[in-house]
């Protein structure tokens, strides 16, 4: 056997498939990276330019900075959004009722007080309204609710037209005056100050004309009254219709005169409808009782002085 034989049975001996290897083929471990600190003669392995200039931070925190922009970042996206995207409308849009100013209804005369001295009652309205100032009587929309209540309480003994308002201080000893002397479409017209500067008003009617009761006609009206004699204080959980405390009494003379009673009545307006009909009615039917005992003694006191 010659040398070369040798060496071929040498190689096919060492190669049997019992024992496999990678001689003679790609071997992986002449391309893996060791380290410097193991060799000092070994060469860093080549990095590419453009991994070097990045972070190398692990894939897992790099990435989570970049999918989660800074708290500044996110608020200027959203105001750049809300800019650019068109203001949302509410389906049923409708302008809410605003303040009309005085030279609206310059127009419009205003509505002459219909009061004497002494009265049973003084009826306080809001305002004359368009119709009211229009035909110069007070009450006079079909809607309006006064006419009817007075008859219906016992107030008076018939339905009386709007047209003998002038007539109630001589029939029934009752009058009537307002609040706010314009006229306006509705009391949202109206400011709450103009409202509250017609409260020192009400007191010197009441303290010029005495009258024993002086009827509030409706909550918002009584609110400002409150709102003025409290300090600013609103009537909040006080509020009650019907007759008030003798310390709210109106136009109170210290030592001559105690004041006008005040009754809170719900509104008469067809726009008010807080309140259902039998609730107005049972309001308005406390006044009529004291009203209709009133005027007998009134009626008996003068029988006595005509008399003696």
């Amino acid at each position: 056997m010659s040398a070369k034989d040798e060496e071929q049975a040498d190689h096919q001996e060492s190669t049997s498939p019992h024992e496999a290897t990678f001689h003679g083929r790609l071997q992986l471990q002449d391309f893996m990276y060791t380290s410097p600190d193991n060799d000092s003669s070994s060469v860093s392995p080549r990095r590419s330019t453009r991994l070097s200039q990045t972070s190398l931070a692990p894939p897992s925190q790099a990435s989570s900075k970049d999918s989660s922009p800074s708290p500044a970042k996110r608020k200027s996206s959203a105001a750049a959004a809300a800019a650019s995207s068109p203001p949302k409308r509410s389906k049923r849009s409708r302008p809410p009722a605003s303040y009309a100013p005085p030279s609206t209804y310059a127009h419009l005369p205003p509505l002459p007080d219909a009061i004497k001295p002494n009265l049973l009652i003084l009826f306080v309205g809001l305002n004359p309204g368009i119709q009211t100032a229009r035909t110069g009587h007070a009450y006079a929309h079909p809607s309006n609710l006064f006419w009817k209540l007075l008859f219906s309480s016992g107030l008076t003994d018939r339905l009386c037209h709007y047209s003998e308002d002038r007539n109630l201080p001589e029939l029934y000893s009752m009058g009537f005056t307002n609040i706010v002397g314009r006229p306006s479409r509705n009391g949202a017209e109206l400011s709450k100050q103009e409202m509250d500067d017609g409260v020192e008003a009400l007191h010197d009617k009441a303290r010029t004309w005495r009258p024993e009761c002086m009827c509030i006609v409706g909550k918002s009206i009584w609110e400002s009254i409150w709102r003025v004699r409290h300090g600013g204080t609103p009537v909040g959980k006080n509020f009650r219709y019907g007759w008030q405390d003798e310390s709210e009494n109106m136009g109170v003379v210290e030592g001559d005169w105690p004041g006008a009673r005040v009754f809170v009545s719900s509104s008469t307006s067809g726009l008010a409808a807080t309140l259902s009909p039998k609730e107005k009615e049972a309001i308005w039917n406390e006044l009529g009782v004291w009203a209709k005992q009133r005027r007998e003694e009134r009626r008996c006191c003068q029988a006595e002085q005509e008399e003696s």
